[in-house]
């Protein structure tokens, strides 16, 4: 069944309003936070001895076996954590003219995800 012209329209609408949205998440900065190289390399130990573990425990195949299973899975899983777990940059100490401004920014990133969703919304619906 085909579209109608204001269905069309409204589609068209809905497209380009997703295209420029997906442009500013894509632009938008990271924060100060960061995945670390160091994490990400004992991240990927961790979950190979985990896995060692596992296999460990089922080759034992006893209760010794469920122990040591339960704690490689363990030991998988706080590795996988571990890795994807960003870490904050380090800044160079403020000067005298920064102070301010990481004050003022500091103010905006304590203020939370809906909030500032919320405020970009309102901007752009009083732009129109």
């Amino acid at each position: 069944m085909p579209l109608s012209e204001q269905e069309q329209r409204l589609l068209d609408e809905m497209e380009r309003h997703l295209l420029h949205n997906d442009a500013d998440v894509v632009s938008a900065p990271s924060g100060d936070r960061t995945l670390s190289y160091r994490n990400l390399v004992y991240g990927a130990l961790l979950l190979l001895a985990g896995v060692g573990a596992l296999i460990a425990g089922v080759a034992v195949g006893d209760v010794l076996g469920i122990v040591i299973g339960v704690v490689g899975f363990a030991a998988m899983l706080a590795g996988v954590m571990l890795a994807v777990t960003p870490v904050r940059r380090t800044a160079p100490a403020p000067t005298r003219d920064s102070r301010s401004t990481k004050q003022s920014t500091k103010q905006q990133s304590s203020a939370s995800f809906m909030d500032r969703m919320n405020d970009r919304w309102d901007r752009r619906q009083d732009g129109r």
